[in-house]
């Protein structure tokens, strides 16, 4: 592995871009403690939430949705990527980087013209299917296409030459031992240690159908001897459980340490995000994915071949009701056979040194120059 100077990062938008970024920004400084790492941001996106707090240098330049279909902001788009990808190629020169890798989000396009008039090398890293607009476009400048599950080769077309790196997860994750951090996350939460534990969450803004269907069932759930776990979501409005249930259901607006979610956990509902599939399959916790309805259907493609392999559920969003829950995550939250064998299976779909590979790929991107 050769040595890195400068990095610049590009990606923004959602928490999908913006996670394997600095999991991935923190892989290059446990390897590369002198290297300089810039990461490149859009001036409204989440990453001025996330990417300062976390230590590392954002630099803000516009960023515009490219558009669709032929019409007026079509043609307004040449004047305006000039900009952006003259404001990425200011950042590229005074850093001196070495390679621009990109995450996706409408950011990552400046920083792919900027490099490319470079000639600099550009990693592209996709975790969907069919890959984002702005990786798409990315994808026209480099050879260098690095993806994070085993399917998205084999749907896609151009992600047919793609390397299989994984996602880069945070060390909070892939350092997390389950077993041994349940009882204090247990303890955390106010659970029990005697009954099962169905962790729901509908990511970090939430999922008012998850919300509702889970809440819906709180008391057959409770009678049952199932407790939950419920992470609200920040945007999503509170929602009523009953207050005299025999056994806990806990709710939380929202949940920055996932880790003691995922380690006090028998079972999880959830979304089909990409990051949550990575994670969940990483350590090995069986899965009800409600795949998002409202897209192209890429949640649906990331928990399809880990409900293939056993490690999981799927079921759809218009599906999923108080009565779906009754019948069917009860009897599999109080099978711990079953949940065993679950874990079991999403644990061998699932990897934990996406960074780390993902690292390898660049350095060889940037070796081969």
């Amino acid at each position: 592995m050769g040595v890195l100077r400068s990095v610049v990062l590009a990606g923004g938008g959602t928490g999908g871009h913006i996670y394997p970024l600095l999991a991935f920004a923190d892989c290059l400084r446990r390897h590369f403690p002198e290297v300089r790492i810039t990461t490149l941001g859009s001036p409204k996106g989440m990453e001025n939430e996330l990417i300062p707090p976390a230590g590392y240098d954002l630099r803000v330049i516009p960023a515009f949705q490219l558009p669709r279909a032929l019409n007026l902001d079509l043609l307004r788009t040449p004047d305006r990527m000039y900009k952006s990808a003259h404001a990425a190629g200011k950042v590229i020169d005074e850093v001196e980087a070495d390679v621009v890798v990109g995450f996706g989000g409408y950011v990552s396009v400046p920083a792919y013209l900027a490099a490319w008039r470079r000639e600099l090398p550009i990693v592209v890293h996709e975790v969907n299917v069919p890959p984002g607009v702005a990786n798409r476009m990315g994808m026209k400048f480099t050879k260098n296409i690095a993806v994070g599950f085993p399917h998205q080769p084999q749907l896609a077309e151009s992600l047919r030459d793609a390397r299989v790196v994984g996602v880069p997860l945070r060390t909070a994750i892939t350092g997390l031992d389950r077993p041994a951090l349940r009882p204090e996350a247990l303890a955390h939460f106010g659970l029990r240690p005697d009954l099962p534990v169905l962790f729901v969450s509908g990511g970090s803004s939430g999922a008012r159908t998850i919300n509702l269907a889970v809440a819906g069932a709180a008391k057959k759930l409770s009678h049952a001897g199932v407790q939950v776990l419920h992470v609200q979501g920040g945007r999503n409005d509170p929602f009523d459980v009953p207050s005299d249930l025999p056994v806990p259901y806990v709710v939380v607006p929202y949940l920055s340490d996932m880790q003691l979610g995922y380690a006090a956990a028998d079972l999880m509902l959830c979304r089909g995000g990409a990051i949550t599939v990575a994670e969940t399959t990483a350590l090995g916790l069986p899965a009800i994915y409600v795949p998002y309805p409202y897209s192209n259907q890429e949640q649906r493609r990331n928990a399809g071949p880990v409900v293939e392999a056993g490690g999981g559920l799927l079921v759809d969003n218009a599906e999923l009701s108080p009565d779906w829950v009754e019948r069917t995550v009860i009897p599999l939250a109080r099978d711990p056979q079953r949940l065993a064998a679950m874990g079991t299976a999403a644990s061998a779909y699932g990897r934990r040194d996406g960074d780390e590979a993902l690292l390898d790929f660049v350095c060889q991107a940037v070796a081969g120059r």
